[in-house]
């Protein structure tokens, strides 16, 4: 078997590994409803999406005429409590993810998922998808206290130390994905499928796929980049 290059991957969640888009849209909506406010499309949300639910809903209400602050609390937890019994209606592991991360497993390699989304709600979903046991380790946007999201290198780096330690690599479709991998000295590959924010160039990662069949390939060609 030959040797590859890298002891860990890890994976952003929502648009890398997962297609979410409609059900937090969906979410989304329904606390707009409760506001008596009109609908975003999916497109609209998915360009809120990065920087976990609150920066997401801050977005979507200044989209759609502000509130104060009392107001947003109380939707705030209308989405977050939708969201939590609507998590897999719509969403889906993207083409290939599955097959991508069994192939690096079969070589020894760790996986791990590093999100801004909940701790708690990114394992519920990863384990409604049939796939948490495939990952060494989440981390979400909470599991490190305020603050210590991406692209705050902190949940990287409690990444590769839960997964014991090791050349590590980032996969992420967000300019939080790639600053927060670069500011934990490790390359970033992003995805060409993800919820893109603007020109997939723009985001300065060291690599970029747009299909998961081209992971492995891509992964071994930045070794040289991993200290």
């Amino acid at each position: 078997m030959t040797h590859f290059p890298f002891a860990i991957v890890g994976f952003d969640l929502d648009g890398t590994l997962v297609d979410t888009s409609q059900d937090i849209a969906a979410a989304v909506n329904h606390a707009l409803e409760q506001a008596g406010r009109a609908p975003l499309s999916v497109a609209q949300v998915e360009s809120m999406v990065g920087g976990g639910a609150k920066h997401m809903f801050e977005q979507a209400m200044t989209a759609t005429g502000g509130c104060d602050p009392d107001e947003f609390r109380r939707l705030y937890k209308e989405l977050l409590g939708y969201y939590a019994d609507n998590v897999l209606v719509h969403s889906r592991l993207y083409p290939g993810a599955v097959e991508a991360i069994d192939a690096l497993r079969a070589m020894g390699v760790k996986t791990a998922v590093a999100t801004n989304k909940f701790e708690a709600m990114s394992i519920k979903l990863l384990a409604a998808l049939g796939v948490a046991d495939r990952f060494d380790c989440v981390i979400g946007g909470d599991t490190l206290g305020p603050g210590k999201a991406k692209p705050d290198r902190a949940p990287i780096d409690a990444m590769i130390e839960r997964c014991g330690g090791g050349r590590a690599v980032f996969v992420g479709d967000s300019r939080y994905d790639v600053e927060a991998a670069h500011n934990a000295g490790i390359p970033a590959v992003a995805v060409g499928f993800g919820f893109l924010h603007g020109a997939i160039e723009a985001l300065g990662a060291d690599a970029v796929i747009e299909d998961f069949d081209e992971l492995i390939a891509t992964l071994r060609s930045l070794s040289q980049l991993s200290s």
